[in-house]
């Protein structure tokens, strides 16, 4: 990122000018940002050379760094944290904009959720132009999408619904019946807010789209969540003129994200390392866990990227490994250790992950971290390899 802060610091409306002539998607969410955007930039290399991050820098300085890094693509795929896609989208004018999910995510840097969605929706409305690929599985999403001209609507799955019990423009209760919710209050002329009829859909097999579109997908990535993260990047893709068979073929391709998902020899330990950064994020990677590992750790910090706020601890379900050797770990593996507790799961605890992988059984072992842990936790490992 120091590219972007020292060019922010020259010209601050440096974006603006390297946005410019390109067609840019622009990829939005709580959880799913860097890998639906290393989707779409491979789908959108079948038309031309691609910008985009590298890293998952989803502010202003490394989307400048990862512009300029590419001055002359044509198009760009660019990871935007939620609270800068307003004025991300202001500068760059993008041909689409792809929001995936919102739920609680660091309250005490983000604030409550349904501000956020009030501040995507104001941001939208002033591009008319955009076409917004919205998973119509999400409340918020959905709510946030409603009033944009042009929709392509993705039912790209809705695991978590703890943040949107109740509609976000009425508050009044959402009902669930199966795959579908509506909310139990009209709004705006009695206009009725409930689940919109998806253009793209997929089960465990293919992806459906428009026209007929029927398309097998296989994922070199695992859990459902990705399914439907590729699904909305293919739908982006297209958006933009790839044909769905390239897009598909593109996204189904990619194997890693910045290291998430990537296994790692260390002594007699193969590792493959997960990331997670709030409740929503932390079911689904804890869905993707393999209980026949011979080991898993779970690392967590509480730094200023993690959010210090470690109290939605308590809304993951830590409640199913009764048969596999947990160990807490991180800079706050005795807040975890608390919850493991409450959860009933065995475990030791062992605060440096590198101990706390050497403590489990040889083999094989899955490590969970957020997000500091992750990145602290990979260097580590890399340094470990390189000097053996």
């Amino acid at each position: 990122m120091i590219g972007g802060l020292v060019a922010l610091k020259i010209d601050p409306d440096i974006l603006t000018g390297l946005g410019s002539g390109r067609r840019t998607v622009v990829v939005t969410g709580t959880n799913g940002k860097s890998t639906t955007t290393r989707m779409t930039a491979a789908a959108l290399a079948t038309l031309g050379e691609v910008a985009t991050q590298a890293d998952g820098a989803n502010m202003d300085a490394g989307i400048v760094a990862a512009l300029h890094a590419n001055f002359d693509a044509p198009l760009a795929a660019l990871e935007v944290d939620e609270l800068h896609v307003p004025h991300v989208c202001d500068a760059v004018s993008p041909a689409a904009v792809v929001l995936l999910n919102l739920s609680r995510d660091q309250l005490d840097r983000v604030g409550e959720i349904n501000m956020i969605e009030r501040r995507l929706r104001e941001g939208l409305a002033r591009h008319s132009e955009t076409v917004v690929i919205a998973n119509c599985d999400d409340v918020l999403v959905t709510s946030a999408a409603f009033d944009a001209p042009n929709v392509v609507w993705v039912a790209a799955g809705g695991g978590w619904a703890g943040d949107s019990v109740s509609c976000p423009r009425t508050g009044e209760p959402i009902v669930h019946d199966g795959d579908h919710w509506y909310s139990t209050a009209n709004f705006d002329g009695g206009k009725e807010f409930k689940r919109p009829t998806p253009d793209w859909w997929l089960d465990d097999t293919h992806l459906y789209g428009p026209d007929g579109v029927k398309i097998p997908m296989s994922l070199a990535l695992p859990g459902k969540a990705n399914r439907g993260n590729a699904a909305q990047a293919v739908a982006a893709a297209v958006t933009l003129g790839v044909t769905p068979e390239d897009a598909v073929a593109a996204a189904s391709a990619v194997d890693e994200v910045a290291g998430r998902y990537s296994t790692v020899q260390y002594g007699s330990h193969s590792v493959r390392m997960l990331l997670a950064k709030n409740p929503a994020g932390w079911q689904e990677a804890l869905s993707m866990i393999d209980p026949t590992v011979d080991g898993l750790v779970i690392a967590v910090n509480g730094q200023v990227p993690d959010g210090e706020d470690l109290s939605w601890l308590w809304d993951v379900r830590f409640e199913h490994f009764e048969n596999v050797t947990v160990v807490a770990a991180g800079e706050r593996a005795t807040d975890l250790g608390v919850r493991l507790l409450y959860a009933g799961s065995p475990h030791t605890t062992v605060a440096d992950p590198l101990k706390a992988i050497a403590s489990c059984p040889p083999g094989r072992v899955e490590v969970l971290a957020n997000y500091t842990a992750f990145r602290d936790l990979g260097r580590a490992l890399a340094r470990e390899v390189n000097d053996a």
